[in-house]
């Protein structure tokens, strides 16, 4: 018993850190998985085992290379769904472990394999981890921050996403040099490290509480109210604090884990909760991180290499420049935290889109006067595209990176936010696994042409966002309810129905005092 409430020896400003920091290793992991790819494709054993390519590392076969990394996506959409549908009802510390279980077992399975098939199956049960950790690890950080520094912690977190590309793309070029790259080490241990962060999750995850929002939501409500004053009462003030409890169980009474079933239908605008628009809510989920994957956010971090190989470099610069471009994604994401709360999400989005047109938009077209109109000229270009891929993970990390996790845990109620919340995964899962997949088809056909369709859909994706996509800084999780009482899907028209409905006490027409005693009256039978 002692183990799993250890965390009530803690300061608050220590059980904060204890939450971010192993969101930060549930993000690693997810992180790791998607940079450590890029070097596995590149090891000649790798290649030849699975049946991809030559046996000097040529790949020959990229559609069955893009299926073998795009596999995975697959796994984390059900991972996505079924941990939240966990996480809703047995807590979200529990979704976690079961996510870390997976991604253990997957880890070990993808550095054993065999063949091809072998290779594929070990991918999906590894997707399904990642699924659930990257569904619920957003929640819980969403649900024990308070309202002002929602997007800043959350954006912390996701610096172990960049991070664990990062050691990927690192760890897979300090191997290439091991037996001149020809040895089964180069891609069998990166894949086996995934398994050390999710060991770490498995054994002490259960340290950890659970969030407010969850166990008010499953009738704890004293707990709740014990846990918001220990996560807060070293930032908020004590009326703060309760007023933020009052909303939590307000808005919880009633509330009960809906079915799968029920999911299908609000992805269907069948939900049966007359007013919520959850299927609305699903659809912004889905389609945020599906345009922030066609940002072209997936060439740069898994294709990189490739790229840098355009623009004439030989393959050691090649690998240590591909990791370099991805570690500068962790300044990005710094920079993220500290301007997300204070601009807002639509501002990010926005700004983060017409940045990304304009990058793309100059590395394509160096790309292309190098390559088709002045080749011997192509070294001289080559810097200039470089910057132009530094300046596009910067800015994407900056911006989307971070926005398009934290939106989906912040629109859908407590009781659905961790399986609504899969909508957003799904989305991530869908558009990633999608734009993996097609990559090195579009890079061997149209070649770095490919940079102009980024940047026009990186212009379409500015009026999507400033039509339908609402604001939600410095709102409480329980306030932004108000947002979704309207079946108009514009912005503005949104704000219009927050200003009747955004006081959650004033709409259940809840006061402190009778709260409060209702609560003591209760605890007392």
């Amino acid at each position: 018993m002692a183990y799993t409430t250890l965390w009530r020896t803690l300061s608050p400003r220590q059980l904060n850190l204890a939450i971010q920091t192993f969101s930060l290793i549930s993000i690693f992991f997810e992180g790791y998985d998607q940079g450590v790819m890029g070097g596995v494709n590149a090891s000649p054993t790798y290649v030849t085992l699975v049946g991809i390519g030559k046996p000097d590392g040529t790949i020959t076969n990229t559609t069955h290379q893009g299926g073998i990394v795009s596999v995975y996506y697959l796994g984390a959409i059900f991972g996505c769904f079924a941990g939240g549908w966990l996480a809703d009802r047995v807590g979200r510390i529990n979704g976690l472990l079961a996510g870390s279980l997976f991604a253990l077992v997957g880890g070990a399975l993808q550095s054993a394999a065999q063949n091809s098939n072998f290779m594929i199956c070990a991918r999906v049960v590894t997707g399904i981890g990642t699924g659930a950790l990257t569904g619920i690890t957003p929640v819980l950080v969403s649900e024990t921050s308070a309202a002002n520094h929602r997007g800043g912690f959350l954006g912390y977190v996701f610096i172990a996403n960049y991070l664990g590309i990062s050691v990927g793309y690192w760890l897979a070029f300090g191997l290439s040099f091991v037996h001149d790259g020809y040895s089964g080490v180069r891609w069998r241990f990166p894949l086996a490290f995934q398994c050390f962060p999710a060991l770490i999750l498995v054994l002490f995850i259960k340290m950890l509480p659970d969030s407010p929002r969850y166990l008010a939501s499953v009738g704890r409500k004293e707990e709740a109210h014990d846990l918001l004053r220990r996560l807060r009462k070293d930032r908020s003030s004590a009326d703060e604090i309760d007023r933020e409890y009052l909303e939590i169980v307000t808005t919880a009474e009633g509330s009960k884990p809906s079915s799968p079933l029920q999911f299908a239908k609000i992805l269907l605008g069948m939900s049966g909760r007359p007013g919520t628009n959850l299927g609305r809510r699903a659809w912004l989920c889905m389609w945020l991180q599906i345009m922030a994957s066609w940002t072209g956010i997936t060439a740069v971090t898994a294709y990189a290499p490739v790229l840098l190989e355009e623009a004439g470099y030989s393959e050691i610069k090649q690998n240590a420049l591909a990791g370099a471009v991805n570690t500068i994604g962790i300044l990005g994401t710094i920079i993220s935290a500290q301007i997300i709360d204070r601009l807002g999400r639509r501002a990010c989005l926005i700004g983060g889109a017409a940045l990304l047109f304009a990058v793309n938009l100059i590395a394509g077209a160096l790309y292309e006067v190098s390559l088709f109109h002045q080749p011997d000229k192509a070294a001289q270009y080559a810097l200039g595209a470089i910057t132009m891929l530094f300046l596009f993970n910067l800015g994407y990390a900056a911006t989307w990176g971070t926005v398009a996790f934290l939106v989906p845990t912040e629109i859908f109620p407590s009781d659905l936010r961790a399986q609504g919340n899969g909508f957003g995964i799904t989305g991530w899962a869908i558009g990633v696994g999608m734009t993996t997949l097609v990559n090195p088809i579009m890079f061997g056909g149209i070649r770095s042409r490919t940079y102009f369709l980024f940047a026009g859909l990186n212009l379409l994706w500015i009026p999507i966002v400033f039509l339908f996509y609402p604001e939600t800084r410095n709102r409480s999780l329980e306030s932004i309810e108000g947002l979704f009482s309207t079946s108009s899907p514009f912005h503005w028209r949104m704000e219009e129905a927050y200003k009747l409905h955004g006081d959650v006490l004033a709409e259940h027409g809840v006061t402190k005092r009778e709260s409060f005693s209702a609560d003591k009256s209760e605890h007392t039978k």
